[in-house]
């Protein structure tokens, strides 16, 4: 999860901070092309996972009886 969160911000964060040093503001198609597949990349993969640990933790507390048979060997 954190090298997910670490993905997302490196996308934009570099580009950013090179275009605020050198007052520049351009960025090319491919550039941000790949900064928006790259973000939206991670920003689903960290919502998957998310989602994925949310339901697990719904599993355990509140049906701790069938964590077994909902989340066996299969699951881990």
């Amino acid at each position: 999860l954190s090298l997910l969160d670490l993905g997302s911000i490196s996308t934009t964060l570099p580009k950013a901070m090179a275009n605020s040093l050198w007052d520049n503001t351009d960025i090319s198609y491919k550039g941000c092309a790949a900064q928006i597949f790259f973000f939206a990349f991670f920003i689903t993969a960290e919502y998957s996972l998310l989602t994925i640990m949310s339901y697990d933790r719904y599993v355990a507390i509140c049906k701790p009886l069938h964590y077994g048979t909902l989340l066996g060997s299969r699951a881990c």
